[in-house]
This record gives structure tokens, sequence and C-alpha cells, in this order.
């Protein structure tokens, strides 16, 4: 088996391959190899600092403080890493920059807050309606289908309300959540 210092070297070689075997490697090693995550972390190389992160997100514990603050990084794929590290690592301390991101023009970046809002569960609820009537039609959508996923019964007013709105998607979303909770029929009175 190689050294850690070998399968950084791998890491951070450029080559997509030896990298990604080397981000197995290192995380099966375990807490051992965070000391070496950190400076990779640190790094002004925006793949340095990708792969770094990548592999942290594989540890079973990871320092979710580092995936944390990599929420607000320069690079778009960075963020995108940490957003994916959330996603297995959901940590309530990072819904609030997590709800900031919701805004983010990038689709896939977008995507992905909602994947990790989702991870947060129920204590992402709360922000996600608080943001809902301020927002614009797009970010309303993704709040929609976070809460959809969720079916938080505090939802059930936002969601009847998204069924209002002239988006197809968000529609559907809204009906989506209803459903799971319970509400995704209605009952009328006979005459």
């Amino acid at each position: 088996m190689k050294s850690i210092h070998s399968l950084l070297a791998d890491l951070t070689s450029g080559d997509d391959n030896l990298a990604e075997h080397a981000a197995r490697a290192l995380a099966a090693l375990g807490e051992d190899v965070i000391p070496s995550l950190e400076n990779l972390l640190e790094s002004p190389d925006v793949d340095t600092r990708w792969w770094g992160l990548r592999t942290l997100a594989q540890l079973e514990t990871p320092q979710r403080d580092w995936l944390i603050a990599a929420l607000a990084d320069i690079s778009t794929e960075v963020r995108q890493c940490a957003l994916l590290g959330m996603c297995l690592h959901p940590d309530e301390r990072a819904i609030p920059a997590l709800v900031g991101l919701l805004q983010d023009p990038d689709a896939i970046t977008a995507d992905l807050v909602v994947n990790a809002l989702i991870a947060n569960a129920e204590p992402a609820v709360q922000p996600l309606l608080d943001m809902y009537e301020s927002s614009s039609t797009p970010v309303k959508t993704s709040i929609v289908r976070a809460l959809a996923s969720i079916a938080d019964s505090r939802a059930i007013p936002t969601l009847m309300n998204a069924l209002d709105e002239d988006s197809l998607t968000m529609n559907f979303w809204a009906e989506q959540g209803l459903e799971r909770l319970g509400m995704g029929m209605v009952y009328l009175k006979p005459e």
C-alpha cells in the first residue's frame, strides 16, 4: 500500500483517475489523513481544494466545519463539492449558508443546495418558510421542492399557496408535498 504522502501526490497529480483512486485510499485510512487534507483545503489551486474536499466527504466522520467553510469558496466547483459532502454529512449549522446559496445562479449548485437542505430535514423547514415570500420564482421553486421532500406539516400553507403560482414545476412539487402530507385529495361536500 502507498504511503499517505504518495497518495496525496496522486490526489493532486492532475490525473483524475489516479486522483479518484487516491481519494478512496486516503478516505479508507480514516482520521489519520485529516491533517493532510487541511493543507489541501487551504491551497490556492481550485483542483487541489476540490480533491481535498472530495476525500474529506468520503470520511466516515469528516470535519464538517471544513465542509461548511467551503460553501463560501470562490470556485463554483469547490462549492458544489462541499454541497455534495453536506448531502452525505448534514449539519444544522450549515442551514443559513445553504439557504443563502439557494439564490446561486448556477442551476447545478441550486439543485445540490436543495438536496443538502433535504438531508437536514426538519431543522431546515422554518428557514425555508421564512425565505419563501421574498424570493423569486426560481428560488421559490427550489424551496417548494425542498419542503415537498421534507414533508413537514408546517409547510402545508406554503405548499397550498404554491399551487396558485404560475409555474408548472412549482405546482408539481407543491402537489407532491401535499400528497406526502396526506393532503393530496380534496373532499367536496355534495350539494
